[in-house]
């Protein structure tokens, strides 16, 4: 273990405690939201004095990584701060016009994106889900997007097909994608996280607009692989090493426990 912890980066022991700590602010929040649940309060996360501390702590911890985000920092990934001026390292010496990631890719994403958030808005205006599960629903995104960094990306493989985080055209549409939920609930926690997250994105797609020589490896040789610090991309690659390598045991594992799940709501049924 302690060795392991040596080979990572900074950036992604960072990202490490990231997952942990949103994972735990997300099971934190589950629970209190199934226990006003179970006793029937009619409020999601409690009275009014217990919500606003709940939803407080939500949104002070975002906000601030919002903020930070703003500037240049050493423990960000390079992935979100190409943008900046002073992480530009000019490789393009004929001057020509640096190749992003296609348009029709970046709209696929925004399309899938406002789609499945629709769905979700659809549901809570017809009553299926409330407000507590719109919240629950940004903190499993907020996790997702730490899953994405660290292990698999489905934007990455599906849609964008670009190398690694680091390379990415949408990286900094992260926070704005993990709030479009709460776009549906009027409060000023809300819609100022969201504002919030909303001037990240539109400054990066501005910098984008205004220098995408930043945003491609073939003139940023800050994006290349001989320059990068970071060695997020060996994470996915381990990953897919041991599933291969144990793809069999995990699947009797898997089916093991599945059996003795079975068993236990078989004998319920006998029981009740």
């Amino acid at each position: 273990m302690i060795k392991a912890l040596k080979r990572l980066s900074k950036i992604s022991l960072s990202h490490y405690i990231k997952l942990i700590f949103r994972s735990a602010l997300f099971i934190s929040a589950a629970v209190i939201y199934i226990i006003n649940r179970i006793n029937k309060t009619g409020m999601p996360f409690g009275d009014s004095e217990h919500k606003a501390l709940v939803l407080g702590v939500i949104w002070l911890v975002f906000v601030i990584e919002m903020i930070f985000r703003f500037f240049p920092s050493k423990i960000e990934s390079m992935g979100c701060q190409k943008q900046f001026a002073r992480n530009f390292k000019n490789t393009n010496a004929s001057k020509e016009k640096p190749k992003l990631q296609s348009a029709k890719s970046t709209f696929a994403v925004a399309a899938f994106w406002i789609g499945l958030n629709a769905i979700i808005g659809l549901l809570y205006y017809i009553h299926i889900i409330d407000e507590g599960i719109l919240f629950l629903i940004s903190l499993a995104f907020s996790v997702c997007d730490m899953i994405c960094i660290l292990f698999f990306c489905p934007f990455q493989t599906w849609f964008m097909k670009n190398k690694c985080c680091t390379s990415c055209r949408i990286y900094n549409w992260d926070y704005a994608m993990m709030f479009t939920p709460l776009v549906f609930i009027k409060s000023f926690y809300t819609w100022s996280i969201l504002l919030c997250a909303v001037m990240l994105l539109v400054r990066w797609e501005i910098t984008v607009f205004k220098y995408p020589e930043r945003f491609s490896e073939e003139t940023n040789a800050c994006l290349s692989c001989a320059g990068c610090q970071e060695r997020l991309c060996s994470h996915k690659k381990q990953l897919r090493g041991f599933l291969l390598r144990n793809k069999s045991r995990l699947q009797l594992k898997g089916n093991e426990i599945l059996g003795k799940v079975n068993n236990i709501q078989k004998k319920l049924r006998k029981n009740g």
